[in-house]
């Protein structure tokens, strides 16, 4: 048998997902005919999932640099400055990522796990993790697949609160949507932030002193399984079946949080000792990505022996050992000679054997000079290859051909303003997301000023004693990236930043998650490339921060293969979350109405650019064609303005227009009053006018004192009086009045009523 056919039978037999012509590579690089696990290590390493081998050179598109960048892509997290305070400049520390796959088979599991990688990567960069956010994507709660689709959110759901609320993270939000075309495959995006100081700022790689002495890995957290084994090339596949729920990981709650702790005592002992050291969590490829990674990047080799990594099931054969993606474990490079100080940290001071069996920290291997990477396990050489041939990957050219969409408008649009507000609010994307928000801890750490849904972004005062505030937001819409995966992209950011102004910050930084289908599909390589050109363009207009440039995005995530076995795709689903500041966290604004007679200013004109609208899916039927349009300039002079009524302090509450367009702002910031001030609002338009109403073209609302636009010296010809504040719990336009009490309870209980209670489904 010649080595080609050889290396396909091995391909076969071990389900890799590596092509014939990668193996070839593979057996070039080691002179021979690959061990197992060398073929599993590539396998991983090469995989989409880590190398971005079809993204690479389109994320080069993205911005990633400015003034405020301590640390773009390139690590586990992305790095911005924050805040001066006490003589120390505070750092933003923020990661992107997405576990699709392993929740779609197992949405506990896979959801949990998603929450306690992301976490892992804050805590490795030296940062205390102040809160994490969840960008879900779920299929037809009332569809054909429904049963199934309202079992995996509520097990999503599940898993998110269950690890975040025992960790003691709050999660501050982020964005629920509902699509058919997720009935397959949903989307779980999670996103962690957190701040360390600069110069405490710690990395994931063997430092610069690993070449002058000797320096060792140390393994801590939980023992070794094979839970996970193959999860990255999972990641990089069609989903199929439930034959690799195997490589869904279990994670531990509890034990991370001890971790977390022990993590900050050996971080304080390494610094104040003045020792220079790298610091990595465990995740996709475990032990083998994180020991190539931290020498490959620290441009050293590493011995690693496997006899001692500790294990739970005897019996593993080295690849699984070497790869498996067992939760709760990170590496840390380290010089000899404090070795033994570190895993006594861990194994004494806060022992963890005692705390979960086959815990604690080891030695398990040391870096070289000679820049190869070596498996060793009873004495015998298990793996032997260049340690930049595992890391550098492979790159591809894919094919692009752009998709066919043919945009069609509806014929008729009635204006129905009663019946279609009741339409749009009481529909699966309309509807309140308190059901989903009520199982999150939103306050654990006794930081968050506004929780989720009382504004347009969450608002945290994450240093304690400063009065610098952090605002973030989510979003995407599913609903445009099928009808033009450009504008999908751009107005993803577009929204994100319009919230994150709404509360009076002014945005810094942008995390990004790619959700396609395979990057082998050229109509689906161009919908992720037309999408990734459309987040730039975004973000090139809208850096709004200090010392000018474009909005960076700092860290991110690309997954492919969101697709059945069958070949149906998800929708272009590009999901970005961005990061503001603000001076003072006190003068934050919800989206309440506040005081009768106070004018409601709208910002940004309406346009006849209905399609993927709410009202055009709900209220017609339809999905119409023309996607709302992207004006870049007007979208950066709608937020200064915005941002200048803030500073000016006449913003009571401002609401971005998005998804069911004025009308449907207007009734939420209604909603949103207290219970013992109820509050309405009379728009000023006496026609219905469904573009007026329901056109989703950016905006926003803003309800400031009568005489507040009197403070300014000019008003932008963008901006309009649209009407005023009542004290009666109703939306009166069009010559009619909207009675909004009878609509209240079920729009806040309609996703529990249906997706947890199952009741009522049409």
């Amino acid at each position: 048998m010649d080595l080609r056919k050889e290396l396909e039978e091995v391909i076969r037999t071990r389900g890799l997902a590596m092509r014939t012509e990668e193996a070839e590579k593979l057996a070039g690089y080691v002179g021979r005919m690959p061990t197992p696990l060398e073929f599993h290590l590539f396998d991983t390493m090469w995989s989409e999932h880590c190398s971005y081998k079809s993204s690479r050179t389109t994320l080069r598109l993205l911005p990633t640099q400015g003034p405020l960048v301590v640390l773009g892509p390139g690590e586990d997290a992305g790095i911005v400055s924050f805040a001066e305070w006490e003589g120390n400049e505070w750092c933003l520390v923020v990661a992107h990522e997405s576990h699709n796959h392993p929740s779609q088979l197992l949405p506990v599991e896979g959801a949990a796990t998603g929450i306690g990688g992301i976490v892992r990567d804050v805590y490795c960069m030296g940062a205390r993790v102040t809160g994490s956010l969840d960008l879900l994507r779920f299929g037809d709660p009332a569809g054909p697949s429904g049963e199934r689709c309202r079992s995996i959110c509520r097990g999503v759901i599940e898993g998110i609160w269950k690890y975040g609320n025992a960790l003691g993270v709050p999660n501050l939000g982020g964005d629920t949507r509902f699509h058919p075309g997720y009935d397959d495959n949903c989307l779980v995006n999670v996103v962690a932030l957190g701040f360390v100081r600069r110069d405490r700022i710690v990395h994931s790689y063997a430092p610069p002193e690993a070449h002058g002495e000797q320096y060792v890995l140390i393994l801590t957290g939980k023992p070794t399984d094979d839970t996970g084994f193959g999860g990255a090339t999972f990641a990089s596949s069609d989903l199929e079946d439930d034959s690799r729920k195997g490589a869904v990981q279990v994670a531990d709650p509890f034990l991370k949080r001890v971790l977390s702790e022990a993590n900050a005592a050996v971080l304080d002992h390494l610094f104040e000792k003045g020792v220079s050291f790298g610091f990595k969590d465990l995740g996709a490829g475990g032990i083998a990505c994180v020991t190539s990674e931290m020498a490959a990047h620290g441009g050293l080799g590493i011995v690693v022996d496997l006899d001692s990594v500790p294990v739970s099931i005897g019996g593993l054969p080295p690849e699984v050992v070497a790869c498996a993606e067992t939760q709760e474990r990170y590496g840390l490079a380290v010089p000899l000679r404090v070795a033994r100080e570190v895993m006594d940290i861990y194994n004494v001071d806060y022992e963890l054997p005692r705390l979960f069996p086959g815990a604690g920290a080891f030695l398990i291997g040391r870096f070289t000079e000679e820049t190869t990477y070596r498996v060793v396990q009873a004495g015998s050489e298990v793996a032997c290859a260049p340690v930049e041939s595992i890391t550098e990957g492979i790159v591809y050219t894919r094919e692009e051909r752009p998709a066919p969409v043919i945009p069609v408008e509806p014929e008729e649009r009635p204006c129905r303003p009663g019946e279609d507000l009741g339409r749009m609010l009481l529909s699966f994307d309309g509807a309140s997301r308190r059901p989903i928000w009520s199982y999150y801890d939103s306050e654990v750490q006794g930081c968050t000023r506004f929780r989720p849904g009382e504004a347009d972004a969450c608002v945290t005062a994450p240093i304690p004693g400063c009065s610098a505030g952090l605002a973030v937001s989510g979003d995407g819409n599913p609903w445009y990236g099928e009808l033009d995966p450009f504008l999908a992209g751009a107005h993803a950011v577009g929204e994100a930043v319009r919230n994150v102004v709404a509360v009076g910050a002014i945005p810094i930084a942008v995390t990004d998650c790619l959700n396609y289908g395979s990057p082998e599909d050229p109509e689906v390589f161009w919908q992720f490339g037309r999408g990734v050109r459309g987040i730039a363009m975004a973000c090139g207009v809208l850096g709004l921060h200090e010392g000018g440039g474009p909005l960076p995005v700092v860290s991110g995530n690309v997954s492919f293969y969101n697709q059945s076995s069958a070949g149906g795709a998800i929708p272009p689903s590009p999901i970005v979350a961005v990061f503001g500041r603000m001076d003072d966290f006190t003068t934050a604004t919800d989206i309440s109405l506040k005081e009768p007679g106070n004018t409601i200013l709208l910002v940004g004109p309406r346009r006849d650019e209905l399609g993927g609208s709410l009202y055009y899916r709900e209220c017609l039927g339809h999905r119409g064609g023309r996607v709302p349009g992207f004006d870049g300039g007007l979208e950066r002079s709608m937020a200064e303005f915005v941002l200048e009524c803030h500073r000016r302090g006449i913003c009571r509450s401002v609401h971005d227009i998005s998804e069911g367009g004025l009308l449907m702002a207007a009734a939420e910031m209604s909603m949103a009053s207290r219970p013992d001030a109820r509050r309405g609002m009379v728009l000023n338009r006496t026609d219905a006018d469904p573009v007026y109403l329901y056109s989703e073209t950016p905006g926003y609302l803003m309800e400031v004192p009568p005489e507040g636009l009197a403070s300014m010296e000019t008003v932008p010809d963008f901006v309009s009086v649209a009407g005023r504040v009542t004290g009666t719990f109703s939306i009166r336009s069009g010559g009619m009045e909207i009675l909004l009490e009878p609509l209240l309870d079920e729009y806040r209980s309609l996703l529990e009523r249906v997706v947890w209670r199952e009741e009522g489904l049409r």
